[in-house]
């Protein structure tokens, strides 16, 4: 396997889309402390901490991901190499896993462009991370984990899709539909069961007025709420939105089940792989 994975490493480093990707990556990770520095300067009292900009790109790199892997692997398929390496003899399961671990990789290389972009900057206009760095340490840990889980989903999709065009669709669109559907779970879960109440002075009267406490009607509760911060923890899309929105908390568990998931679809893939119909 090891050729197999050198030889995607050489295609690699002519590959257009990564090209793309990793400068897409390194920009944004310029552009982002910059641009909470000179929000900084105009206005009084706004603070920004170097965290605030550093976890914008996790949901940036997922959906870059799936770009990625779907022309990756889809021009493959279209330019015949992978019927080729089975015709010279090589196992499909060392194929296809070649594949997971090339794609990996290249999202390492573009979270790495963002690291190195962001933190140069971040650290010079912002200053160090107010967390620690062991605290951001663990959230990355988690983001790359959550990266390979992403990864095998991509490589499952291209690799039983030959129609590179269908699989970028596929990939991008859904991607893009978990991420909000986690943003809005991630919302709901976070709302108070109670809306407190307020006092306010009538505007004729002259009066305060106070306001009773208000229970959320769409607060969620119960077995329900177990079930949704299960799903909030588990799907890709979810942990992606929360942090997105600053809202992940669980690192140990969304680790655990992004590893789970890398293994159980990468599992699958290779399971379905093996009957595939090679045009």
């Amino acid at each position: 396997m090891s050729k197999l994975v050198y030889a995607g490493f050489v295609r690699l480093r002519h590959d257009s889309s990564f090209r793309v990707g990793t400068l897409v990556m390194a920009v944004v990770g310029l552009a982002l402390p910059v641009y909470h520095f000179f929000l900084m300067k105009k206005y009084v009292g706004y603070m920004v901490c170097l965290e605030n900009s550093f976890f914008n790109y996790v949901p940036l790199i997922v959906i870059i991901a799936a770009a990625f892997c779907s022309l990756f692997i889809g021009t493959e398929y279209s330019d015949g190499a992978i019927r080729n390496k089975l015709i010279v003899g090589h196992d499909r399961i060392y194929v296809y896993l070649s594949n997971l671990i090339v794609c990996f990789a290249a999202e390492c290389i573009m979270c790495a462009a963002f690291f190195v972009t962001d933190l140069g900057a971040g650290i010079l206009l912002l200053g160090f991370f107010a967390s620690g760095w062991k605290i951001t340490l663990a959230y990355v840990g988690c983001v790359f984990v959550l990266c390979a889980a992403v990864t095998a989903i991509y490589t499952l999709i291209a690799m039983l899709c030959q129609n590179k065009a269908v699989t970028a669709v596929i990939c991008i669109l859904g991607i893009v539909f978990m991420i909000f559907w986690g943003a809005y779970l991630n919302s709901q879960l976070s709302s108070p069961a109670v809306y407190e109440g307020y006092v306010y002075q009538d505007s004729v009267t002259g009066e305060y007025v106070k306001e009773e406490d208000i229970p959320n009607p769409y607060y969620i509760d119960g077995t329900k709420r177990v079930v949704c911060e299960f799903l909030n923890d588990l799907l890709p899309g979810n942990q992606t939105a929360q942090f997105w929105m600053g809202d992940a908390v669980h690192l140990w568990q969304m680790a655990l089940y992004s590893g789970m998931i890398t293994v159980v679809v990468t599992g699958a893939g290779i399971f379905f792989f093996r009957g595939e119909d090679i045009k």
